[in-house]
């Protein structure tokens, strides 16, 4: 019963991944891709942890997101607690979009 969780979380992803994703185009500004890193977050430290990681990282896909190589990290974070989630979330730096001119 305690990997219902972490299956409810995966089985839309592994959805995504295998239907929509086609369709959309399987670019991604991070390696792994945003649905393999939820996944494997997910996968890794639970339906919890690994929901607030997988959130956060959605959350920093974007134009104006950094790219590159971010892989799950092994351990959880320091200070991350199930009552302080955001503590899951790797604390990138403020990205600035250089590219966006403001009028």
């Amino acid at each position: 019963m305690s990997g219902l969780p972490r299956l409810a979380l995966r089985a839309p992803i592994l959805a995504y991944r295998y239907s929509l994703s086609m369709f959309m185009g399987r670019t991604c500004r991070y390696l792994p891709s945003c649905s393999e890193y939820a996944d494997e977050a997910i996968a890794r430290h639970g339906a919890w942890a690994g929901g607030w990681m997988a959130a956060s990282r959605v959350c920093r896909c974007h134009p104006c997101g950094g790219d590159g190589f971010d892989p799950v990290p092994r351990e959880l974070p320091s200070g991350a607690t199930w009552s302080r989630p955001w503590r899951y979330a790797r604390q990138a730096k403020s990205p600035v979009c250089e590219h966006v001119v403001e009028r």
